[in-house]
């Protein structure tokens, strides 16, 4: 039977820092997120690292892992996301997978999705919805 959870979790941190800039204005940068959740449901802290590719007219693709660890429903452990994901200007939505074998703790065999669509009024918060089994 799958879960579903539809949560926030807080952007406590973002340092991005690009690592190639072209002369058009197309850039490729490296980000690393911290996040921490405290609602029904979900309780912990979360790395978020992402890849980003940005068009000349701010748009972007990326790609992410995010690792979290603490409490999903009443069991502990942590799991890992691997996802990717755009930015249109005004979205940014990304779908993430929980990587198989990650789950530790009382998450071990945890296997599910995650989206997350969000604008710039969301901020400080990434709204997620995770949908999972714990096989």
């Amino acid at each position: 039977m799958s879960e579903r959870l539809e949560t926030k979790f807080e952007i406590k941190s973002w340092d991005e820092k690009p690592y190639r800039e072209l002369p058009d204005g197309r850039k490729f940068a490296e980000a690393r997120v911290a996040l921490a959740a405290a609602e029904a449901g979900i309780e912990g802290e979360a790395t978020f690292d992402a890849l980003l590719y940005y068009h000349a007219d701010g748009t972007s693709s990326y790609v992410t892992l995010m690792q979290f660890t603490g409490r999903l429903g009443e069991r502990e452990g942590s799991f890992v996301l691997s996802g990717s994901g755009t930015y249109d200007g005004t979205h940014a939505r990304g779908e993430s997978t929980v990587v198989p074998g990650s789950g530790t703790g009382d998450l071990a065999g945890l296997r599910g999705t995650a989206v997350s669509v969000s604008t710039h009024a969301d901020y400080p918060y990434m709204p997620l919805t995770l949908e999972y089994d714990l096989g």
